[in-house]
């Protein structure tokens, strides 16, 4: 028999409420936090008991205090690294604030996720102290002309900001840097080409209050400050393409694409909660290229850059169809339109043109164009890394005839992702 004084607390926490976390819970982000109300003691007790001579000594919140251990029979949860070592290889020690250094899956690096196992209580993967506290919905009341890199991480689920260099209980998960640039990287990119929107046409937000659109001509829709038609609203900009671009379109073999105008980009930097395998955000492209200039040197391009690029492709752009098109008015992903042949290839539009309207993408110069509806990107990442994404959306050619993407919905998960991918959203809103 030993005895745990109150100087042992922490240790209590991990044996009974707060620290055993469990890595199996799926896809989690900013859309799956709590309410941040939730007293660690409200989550109850899980895992083996903990024995006095007349049972377990609780407060009246349930909190297992000054109890004596039989150690006969541990708790199933049950940690006893209270030291400076890293026992379970996350990058944290008990004394750098893992609350629970036998589980990789807890410590002040992971993301809070959401519930316990099984719809049971949650606990504490951050190690803060607070079950199911992870900042959520962080979007509201931003400015749809905000100049605020941080803003636009905000508007696309990204919640929380973190320190770079930081050590110990300091190295959380989240947004390093935030910067709009051009399409290259350098500054200079026209304030217009940026917003942060609650609506886009018949589009609605994935997640949250506010969306972030990017554009080659003006990020905005008829009624919203600033909109310019995206028939030729000619932003001034230009720069070089993203590393390893221009890239043809594989759909369109023999087509060369021309200098970058009117570039548009958000770049983040952001640290990788410990606890996450992959992320996912939601994208929606609109083209007023389609039909007229399909595989034609004028294109507009929008594509997603990843550092350090996951393994297997062959550039930084994850976001690309099945047949490694960049998502343009050449990929096979455009749904919503109307019924057509264009170009030499055949378009189902199995959406419709619905989502045009109230966009400037109806037409009627050329009559209806296109867009993709919401799909989801996804990719793999090293848990606890440092990686930099850069969501950039140009014209080739010339400046005239613009795109507009939508960027929401950012998630974290648990789970790997076997290479990067872009589908349809099952069920677009």
């Amino acid at each position: 028999m030993r005895k745990i004084g109150p100087w042992k607390l922490g240790l209590v926490l991990c044996m009974g409420i707060a620290c055993s976390a469990n890595s199996d819970k799926g896809e989690f982000g900013t859309g799956a936090g709590g309410n941040g109300t939730q007293h660690p003691q409200d989550a109850g007790t899980s895992g083996g008991s903990v024995q006095t001579g007349g049972g377990p000594v609780e407060d009246s919140g349930g909190l297992l205090l000054d109890a004596q251990v039989n150690t006969d029979s541990e708790p199933s949860n049950y940690c006893p690294h209270m030291d400076n070592e890293d026992h379970d290889g996350d990058g944290f020690s008990f004394e750098q604030g893992d609350c629970n250094d036998c589980d990789p899956n807890a410590n002040p690096g992971a993301y809070d996720v959401f519930g316990g196992v099984d719809g049971g209580p949650g606990v504490d993967e951050d190690c803060n102290g607070i079950a199911d506290d992870e900042p959520i919905e962080c979007d509201d009341g931003i400015d749809i002309a905000s100049n605020d890199p941080m803003a636009a991480a905000r508007a696309i689920g990204l919640c929380r900001v973190a320190v770079p260099n930081a050590t110990g209980k300091d190295r959380t998960w989240g947004v390093l840097s935030a910067k709009y640039v051009k399409v290259d990287g350098t500054p200079g990119m026209n304030d217009l080409s940026h917003g942060i929107l609650p609506k886009f046409g018949a589009a609605n937000v994935q997640q949250g209050k506010t969306m972030l659109a990017l554009s080659s001509g003006t990020a905005r829709a008829p009624g919203q400050p600033g909109f310019s038609s995206p028939n030729g609203a000619i932003m001034g900009t230009n720069s070089a393409p993203p590393p390893g671009y221009p890239k043809e379109s594989p759909a369109c073999p023999g087509v060369v694409t021309g200098p970058v105008f009117d570039p548009a980009a958000l770049e983040l930097v952001v640290r990788v909660p410990t606890n996450a395998r992959s992320f996912s955000f939601n994208l929606n492209f609109y083209t007023f290229e389609f039909p007229e200039y399909i595989c034609s040197e004028f294109n507009d391009f929008y594509v997603t850059m990843m550092w350090p690029p996951p393994p297997g492709l062959p550039d930084a752009n994850i976001s690309f169809d099945q047949d490694n098109n960049p998502i343009s008015v050449n990929n096979s992903l455009l749904q919503v339109c109307k019924p057509q042949s264009a170009g030499g290839k055949n378009f189902p539009c199995p959406l419709g043109p619905a989502l045009l309207q109230n966009t400037g993408y109806a037409g009627p110069l050329i009559g209806s164009h296109a867009a993709t509806g919401w799909l989801q990107t996804r990719a793999p990442v090293e848990p606890g890394s440092e990686i930099t994404l850069r969501f950039a959306i140009w014209d080739s050619g010339d400046p005239v005839l613009d795109s507009l993407v939508l960027i929401d919905n950012f998630q974290w998960s648990v789970d790997p992702a076997s290479g990067s991918s872009t589908e349809p959203v099952p069920s677009p809103k």
